[in-house]
Order: structure tokens, then C-alpha cells, then sequence
């Protein structure tokens, strides 16, 4: 019945031999194999004796007596669930607007995805990489490469990723910059009036 429902059971580990450990499932001897304790290798079963860990049946021949329990499975679906729930706060925090750094893990013909950390990539089409017209994404980016981009959209835990918005939008402010570091024409043009104001004539 608990292998056919998958059932988590709490168990103690009460014995130790040469492949596994021993815990014991309302009474019958259950054998846990040393490749389903833990989710990593297992070098040293005897620090594992007296252990509560929590199992499922994996295996269970009432004739022959055997009962074959496993940790790993659970261990593995946590984890998983765990690092769900880390890429999906991960997506909540990136906002429309803000400017990501990340890098180019992979290249398609359609765009490349951008690896933004905490299991969370980014989208950038091919429309989106460059200011000027390419035929494929090889033609400006590369596996590896470090980029910035602007998010233009979150939706669905998708995210949306414009190179092309973000270097337009920088060369705008350097252009502004430039434009207000340049000195009024009155202040560097001399006027007439100013030459003949200084000239001597005898």
C-alpha cells in the first residue's frame, strides 16, 4: 500500500551492512541501498546509524520478504521544488525597465538566451541585439560573452531582453552629456565691437 501511494515515511536507521543501511517500517526490516541515502555519493555509511531520515517504498515482495526503501527521491523533489520556488522569486524581482547583466549561454537562429544567475535566463531576439541590421546573432554575440540589456517585458516567467534599446538609450544621454558641456557662441565667438574696442589707430 505505501509503495503504491508513495507515502513519506519517518524512519531510523538501526543497522548498517556492506551496501546499505537497515531501518525498520512498523516492524519489517527494510533495506535502504547506499545509492538512494543521499543525494550525493555515500563514503561512510556508519555515520548515518541512529539517523531519522524520511523514505518511500521503493520495492516490496511480500513472498521473498524484501523491502527496498529509498531516500534520494525525496531528497531530489525538494530540491527541485526548492530551487523552483528560488528561480520564481529570482523572476519576481526583475523589473520591467531595469537594465540586467548577464551572459550569453546559448545562440539560436531566432535570438540568443542570456544565464541572469538563480536559474533565470533572458530572451533576446534577434531584432533586440543590434542597432544595426543582422542576419544572425553570431554576427554580434558569442557563448561566454558578458552583456547588459534593458528588460522590455516579464510576463509568464518569461523575461524579454533588449541590447539594442539599452545602447540607443546610452548613446541619447552621451549626446545630451556632450551637448551640455559645449560652451555658449557668446562665450568663445569675439565680437566686432570687441576687436575695434582694442585696436589703436593712429
Amino acid at each position: 500500500q505505501y509503495k503504491e501511494t508513495g507515502e513519506i515515511l519517518p524512519v531510523t536507521v538501526s543497522g548498517i551492512v556492506n551496501t546499505g543501511v537497515i531501518a525498520l517500517v512498523e516492524g519489517v526490516r527494510g533495506f535502504i541501498p547506499v545509492s538512494r541515502l543521499d543525494l550525493n555519493h555515500v563514503e561512510d555509511t556508519n555515520v548515518w546509524l541512529g539517523r531519522d531520515i524520511r523514505v518511500r517504498v521503493n520495492e516490496a515482495d511480500m513472498e521473498k520478504g524484501k523491502l527496498v526503501l529509498s531516500a534520494r527521491e525525496i531528497l531530489r523533489e525538494e530540491s527541485a521544488a526548492a530551487k523552483k520556488a528560488q528561480r520564481e522569486m529570482a523572476i519576481s524581482k526583475i523589473e520591467t525597465g531595469s537594465v540586467v547583466e548577464g551572459t550569453v549561454e546559448s545562440i539560436q537562429s531566432y535570438g540568443a538566451f542570456i544565464d541572469l544567475g538563480n536559474d533565470v535566463s533572458g530572451l533576446v531576439h534577434i531584432s533586440q541585439i543590434s542597432e544595426r541590421r543582422i542576419s544572425s546573432p553570431k554576427e554580434a554575440l558569442e557563448i561566454g560573452q558578458k552583456v547588459r540589456a534593458k528588460v522590455i517585458k516579464n510576463q509568464d516567467g518569461k523575461i524579454s531582453l533588449s541590447i539594442k534599446e539599452l545602447l540607443e538609450e546610452e548613446r541619447v544621454k552621451e549626446e545630451e552629456e556632450i551637448k551640455k558641456n559645449i560652451p555658449q557662441t557668446e562665450s568663445i565667438g569675439t565680437s566686432l565691437g570687441s576687436l575695434l574696442s582694442g585696436l589703436k589707430l593712429d
